[in-house]
């Protein structure tokens, strides 16, 4: 199957590595711009948006990655990897790919401690996907070509743009595919 960078700065890396293993891809880990090279697909975890952002500055990696996100490479991002992938932030500013038409607010389900799990209807799943919310953003506004794909309390949590889909969620945490391989599948056969 295909080779599936892993943007790995800080975050989920080992675990989206380890499920993207056992759907028989190859992760492999995106720290500079030339890792880039070749990819079948791109996965920006979640961790601190703000950290990845200011790393993915320092190494170099900011258009190299909107070339390859725009240049079509299927791209899923989690948690942080929604909010770096994101047109704008609610508040605050930090560096922001700008890849996704929306706008995303942090921390907008509360603390860590306000963490939780549910059970989410996903357009293009058959069954419930069971998320993980740590600290998670949700979308505030989606631009016209973005399509949601699950809501929790009527606000956008998965959605996607071409070849890009973003999670407000963990699924890496689940042991649950599904997501993955409809966000990746597209390049990553």
């Amino acid at each position: 199957m295909g080779d599936i960078g892993v943007v790995a700065l800080q975050g989920d890396v080992r675990e989206h590595a380890q499920l993207l293993r056992s759907l028989g891809w190859s992760p492999r880990e995106v720290r500079q711009p030339v890792d880039l090279d070749g990819l079948d697909g791109l996965v920006l975890p979640g961790g601190e948006s703000t950290t990845i952002a200011r790393l993915a500055d320092r190494f170099g990696l900011v258009e190299p990655l909107r070339e390859a996100i725009h240049g079509g490479l299927p791209t899923f991002g989690t948690c942080a990897g929604m909010i770096f992938l994101a047109s704008g932030v609610t508040e605050g500013s930090q560096l922001l790919l700008r890849v996704l038409d929306a706008t995303v607010q942090r921390n907008a389900f509360g603390r860590q401690n306000d963490s939780f799990e549910v059970d989410l209807d996903v357009k293009g799943l058959d069954a419930p996907f069971h998320a993980v919310f740590i600290r998670a953003p949700w979308v505030e506004r989606v631009g016209n070509d973005v399509e949601v794909l699950a809501e929790v309390d009527g606000h956008p949590v998965l959605v996607r743009e071409g070849n890009v889909v973003a999670a407000a969620f963990h699924p890496e945490l689940t042991g649950d595919a599904r997501i993955h391989k409809m966000a990746l599948s597209m390049g990553a056969a």
